[in-house]
């Protein structure tokens, strides 16, 4: 099984006059999934972003595993980002394509596979996860769990060494939410290192080993 090492030193984040994360520090080793809880509005998205490269930080450092993240766009750095899979609760899929095209175009244009190739990988997930009846399916035609549940297959496609998932059963009914953190259980006990951002302290008690 994978695991994570995550330090933070002397993180600090604002956006113009409202700083959103002040001075945090973390040094964690040998986690496999990290829960991290708080109020909303309290700065956990943005902190994800910035663990995930998608935000740079105001001050500090962010090493996540062997690679520092704040340390510039080098070819490094950049390939690490690409194998770092971020799901978000607003499930972020384009409202024109299906759901098989909202995978395997991310598979084409970002990991240069070919279109076949791309469909297969993409299937084969569908299938793995018993989504395969809803491949042909645009957004508006799926349930949030539906959705949410391609949002996760997305990133896995991307051979993901870390997945990272902010607030994921907001907007899901209890049914729903349930059978996303069985979910992210099986995926977390099949080696893949997780980070869950969520104000749910039941769902952090259910896939996380660690909690910051």
């Amino acid at each position: 099984m994978s695991s994570l090492i995550l330090k933070l030193e002397n993180l600090t984040k604002t956006f113009g006059n409202l700083k959103v994360l002040d001075n945090i520090s973390i040094d964690l080793e040998n986690i496999n999934s990290l829960g991290i809880i708080g109020p909303s509005g309290g700065g956990k998205s943005t902190l994800l972003r910035l663990i995930a490269g998608l935000e740079k930080p105001t001050e500090g450092n962010i090493q996540l595993n062997n690679y520092k993240l704040n340390s510039g766009k080098g070819k490094e750095t950049l390939e690490f980002h690409k194998n770092i899979g971020v799901v978000f609760q607003q499930y972020n899929l384009f409202p024109h394509l299906t759901a098989l095209r909202n995978i395997s175009l991310v598979l084409e244009k970002v990991h240069n596979k070919s279109i076949q190739e791309a469909e297969k990988i993409t299937i084969d997930l569908f299938r793995k996860f018993g989504l395969e009846e809803h491949k042909d399916k645009k957004p508006h035609q799926l349930s949030g769990g539906q959705k949410q549940r391609i949002a996760i297959v997305r990133a896995l496609a991307i051979d993901s060494e870390i997945l990272m998932l902010d607030e994921p059963t907001a907007a899901l009914n209890e049914k729903d939410s349930d059978n996303l953190l069985d979910l992210i259980l099986e995926l977390k006990n099949h080696g893949i290192s997780c980070i869950l951002i969520t104000h749910k302290l039941n769902e952090i008690c259910k896939v996380a080993d660690s909690l910051t």
